[in-house]
C-alpha cells in the first residue's frame, strides 16, 4: 500500500489535532507518523503525517480535511518533489572495546554522540528512512538498548529529487 505524506497548515488552537486525527481514523486509516510544530507565524502550526492508502480514498480524505474550519491548507506531497527527514535517538551498548567502532559508524551517518556512560552511548542521527534503517542494521549486533524516532517531517522543494517512498 502506498504511503502518502501530507502537510497541513492549521490554526494553532486547542482541539485542532483531535479533529484531524478523528477525521482520518474515523475513515479507517492509520496515521503511521505525525508531527506538529509551529511555523514562522505563531498563529499557524504545520502538521506532517504519513498515511498509507490508495490514491482515490486519500484524495477524498484530503478534501474533507480542507473543509475543516481550522485547516488553512492541505498538500499531499506524495506526487511532488519534497525533502523529508526523521530524527532518531538511539541508546546502544558501548563497552570500551566497541566505542571506536560506534564513533566511526555515527560519523559515517553524519550523526552525533549525545552522551557517553560506563557501558552505553546515546546517539542522534537525522536522515531519511533508508539511512536510519541502514544505521540501525549496523548497530543491532552491538546491542540497541532503546530508541526513539520523531517520524517524518517534510517540506516541498521543487529543485530536489522526489522524496517519497515508492511503497
Amino acid at each position: 500500500m502506498k504511503k502518502h505524506t501530507l502537510t497541513l497548515n492549521v490554526d494553532n488552537q486547542p482541539g485542532v489535532l483531535a479533529r484531524i486525527v478523528g477525521l482520518i481514523s474515523g475513515r479507517g486509516y492509520n496515521i503511521e507518523t505525525l508531527n506538529v510544530g509551529p511555523t514562522q507565524n505563531p498563529e499557524v502550526s504545520r502538521m506532517t503525517m504519513q498515511v498509507p492508502g490508495d490514491d482515490r480514498v486519500l484524495e477524498q480524505v484530503t478534501r474533507q480535511l480542507a473543509k475543516l474550519v481550522d485547516v488553512r491548507s492541505v498538500i499531499d506531497l506524495t506526487k511532488r518533489n519534497f525533502v523529508n527527514r526523521e530524527l532518531l535517538l538511539i541508546k546502544v551498548a558501548a563497552p570500551r572495546e566497541c566505542r571506536s567502532e560506534i564513533i566511526e559508524l555515527v560519523g559515517l551517518f553524519d550523526g552525533k554522540i549525545i552522551a557517553v556512560h560506563n557501558a552505553e552511548m546515546v546517539l542522534q542521527v537525522a536522515g531519511d528512512k533508508d539511512k536510519l534503517h541502514a544505521l540501525l542494521a549496523l548497530l543491532e549486533p552491538m546491542g540497541i538498548l532503546d530508541l526513539v524516532r520523531t517520524g517524518v517531517i517534510a517540506i516541498e522543494n521543487e529543485s530536489c529529487n522526489r522524496g517519497a517512498d515508492d511503497e
